[in-house]
């Protein structure tokens, strides 16, 4: 009966260290700094430049994909509403395909009716994004939550749909931490 005991103690602080290490947009922790993000600047697939200074003061969404990615794919209608909805309000994404020639990209964006800026990503963002996470960014989609002061608030892996989106978009604007 002592072995059974510490068995389920060990499986039970084991799935609480899980819990504790999940890397999503959770809830904020009262008095939890967050890390500035990453300053760049990029040539957008438009031929117009897209840097951290001209988003500050805005909500933004950084996601890395690619149009190859079945998961990509499927949350970029998402995307598409969701920026239309409330880019007037302060918020925007800025998708950054990995391993895609820009012309690839480009074709692939007009086709999808992406109506948020575009760039390729290059090796210094990928880097400087991937510091954030154990192992760097090794899945996509990947995204990064940016509040208005500019700071990551959280990191998604894997595909989300608009309601996920919206929910955290809206906390943003609002000024609070995301609760998804």
């Amino acid at each position: 009966m002592n072995n059974m005991n510490r068995i389920i103690t060990i499986v039970a602080a084991g799935f609480m260290l899980l819990l504790a290490t999940v890397s999503t947009a959770g809830a904020a922790q009262p008095g939890t700094q967050y890390p500035v993000a990453p300053s760049f600047s990029v040539t957008g697939i438009d031929n117009r430049t897209i840097t951290s200074q001209s988003l500050a003061g805005k909500v933004y969404i950084v996601n890395f994909f690619a149009s190859w990615c079945p998961p990509c794919r499927a949350e970029i209608p998402a995307m598409i509403a969701l920026q239309k909805a409330y880019k007037a309000k302060g918020f925007t994404f800025v998708g950054l395909a990995v391993n895609e020639s820009g012309s690839t990209i480009r074709k692939f964006s007009l086709a999808n009716g992406i109506n948020y800026p575009v760039a390729l990503a290059d090796s210094k963002i990928i880097a400087d994004y991937g510091r954030f996470i154990d192992g760097g960014i090794r899945a996509i989609p990947t995204s990064f939550i940016v509040d208005k002061s500019g700071r990551v608030v959280g990191i998604i892996s894997g595909a989300r749909d608009k309601a996920y989106f919206e929910a955290v978009i809206l906390d943003l604007l609002k000024g609070t931490k995301p609760t998804k």
